[in-house]
């Protein structure tokens, strides 16, 4: 059962307004994010109880998915083991067919969905999947396993790596906690 009902735009302030154009007609505009009454799916909807928050969380979350330098196959395995780890039914439903279409192989998503250490052949993918997994599962990094990871990624890499980790667990929290009705 849902614990919110779902915003529709017309019922938006003038700042919830501006959070849900940005989302839905900016660059994710035709994802399916928006519901046949113009309400938006999964954490969107939340991001709009709190425009001042979630106007910068959804451009952070458009960076991400757009403006970074990790390829799609290295971003989207990202996103699916934060999902695995997270059990985010919603993530694992939107990331799954972009990241089929970036190349990832059905038993790479059932590896990151079970949240199962997977034998990635190219050492970049290696490393980032090792990354989040740990970022997802353990406290400090120490600092051999940091000079090991920016000597594959690089620091702008690692950043986004980080960060994607952060941003998609924030998702999972939301939906979790607001669990809107889909």
């Amino acid at each position: 059962m849902a614990r919110v009902r779902r915003l529709r735009p017309e019922e938006l302030d003038p700042s919830g307004r501006r959070v849900y154009d940005a989302i839905a007609c900016g660059p994710r505009a035709g994802s399916g994010l928006v519901h046949d009454d113009g309400s938006l799916r999964g954490p969107f909807d939340a991001m709009l109880r709190a425009p001042a928050v979630g106007e910068p969380l959804q451009a952070l979350g458009a960076a991400l998915r757009y403006g970074g330098t990790l390829s799609d196959r290295a971003r989207e395995l990202t996103i699916l083991r934060v999902a695995g780890v997270r059990d985010s039914r919603f993530e694992r439903a939107a990331h799954e067919p972009i990241a089929r279409r970036a190349g990832l192989t059905e038993d790479e998503l059932a590896g990151l969905a079970a949240d199962a250490e997977i034998g990635w052949p190219d050492p970049l993918e290696h490393t980032v999947d090792v990354a989040a997994r740990t970022l997802c599962h353990h406290g400090a990094v120490d600092d051999d396993t940091y000079r090991s990871w920016v000597d594959v990624l690089g620091e702008e890499r690692l950043v986004e790596v980080t960060a994607l980790v952060g941003y998609y667990g924030l998702l999972a929290d939301l939906l979790r906690v607001f669990a809107p009705e889909e």
